[in-house]
């Protein structure tokens, strides 16, 4: 017996030796992941303030608390399994996943475009139409929930293409800690948006002339805030969808458009000021201008051609 513990306490002594040795790697691999991701979070952290925008301000930080549960449950009891069994039984439809959902992405953005350009956002008439706040706030968190999925869905499949090469222990506690770090930080910062407003409000109520004044221009500053969210998050759509595709298709054997946007971007970079910063803005704006031509192309086959039938 005592034979028999020593052995067992030695091989718990070789798994903690293990566990410290593979935290580094795993760290590592969690932050490669989270980087990867961090355009599908912008566009995360810009659409959602938009959810509780004209319900009651006692139930703003609720709601987000609402959404941001939904979230990790959408990547924890969903989207890591599915992950992880993808990366086990099929690791080849990893990239047909990315590009679908990257392609779902560009349709989005397209489609909020047009909303704007036709004057007829079908969300906000539906949403304008409900009369009791219980159920406006229930229809305005499954709706926040519902799109977290798609975009928690990108993010996940993005994360895990970064950890591929990675045992499926390490993907498990890599994809954990991503959506962990990942809905903490972008819900932490949608709260502070949403509540930007309150802040401000308290500070103008009391305190020196210089605080008052940095309370009313929070609350000035809210209303253009908000509606800049609004465009990044079409824009981020936009460019974060298109490099999904473009990244797949190269994935797939098809150079372009990724080698001439790469090749523009290089050359911005050489010819201007701050390279590194260029070049991000030309392949983005690349981008955003191939997942504009998806998503209208998207667009323009559920919406327009139906129409022309009647």
């Amino acid at each position: 017996m005592p034979g028999g513990l020593v052995a067992l306490l030695d091989d718990v002594a070789a798994i903690a030796k293990f566990a410290a040795a593979s935290l580094d790697d795993v760290a590592g691999a969690a932050g490669k992941a989270s980087a990867k991701a961090a355009g599908v979070v912008i566009d995360d952290t810009a659409v959602t303030p938009g959810y509780v925008v004209g319900l009651a301000p006692a139930r703003e930080l609720p709601i987000i608390g609402k959404i941001a549960l939904g979230s990790l449950r959408n990547k924890l009891l969903f989207l890591l399994p599915a992950a992880l069994l993808l990366s086990a039984f099929a690791p080849w439809g990893i990239t047909p996943l990315l590009l679908v959902g990257g392609s779902y992405l560009c349709f989005e953005g397209a489609e909020k475009l047009w909303e704007k350009l036709t004057g007829h956002d079908h969300a906000e008439t539906q949403v304008a139409e409900i009369a009791d706040p219980a159920e406006l706030e229930k229809r305005q968190v499954s709706g926040a929930i519902r799109t977290d999925f798609i975009l928690s869905g990108e993010i996940m499949a993005i994360a895990l293409e970064a950890v591929a090469d990675q045992g499926i222990v390490a993907q498990a506690i890599s994809l954990v800690l991503v959506a962990i770090a990942i809905t903490a930080g972008v819900y932490g910062v949608v709260a502070l948006i949403v509540k930007m407003d309150d802040i401000g409000l308290a500070l103008a109520a009391r305190g020196s002339s210089a605080r008052q004044a940095l309370g009313r221009g929070l609350v000035k500053t809210m209303p253009v805030l908000l509606r800049w969210l609004a465009g990044i998050g079409t824009a981020a759509m936009l460019w974060v969808g298109g490099g999904i595709v473009i990244h797949a298709l190269e994935s797939f054997g098809l150079a372009e458009p990724g080698h001439s946007l790469h090749h523009w971007a290089d050359q911005a970079e050489h010819a201007l000021p701050l390279g590194g910063a260029v070049n991000w803005a030309v392949y983005a704006a690349g981008s955003a201008v191939v997942g504009l031509a998806i998503g209208a192309a998207i667009v323009a086959l559920l919406h327009l051609l139906p129409r022309r039938e009647h």
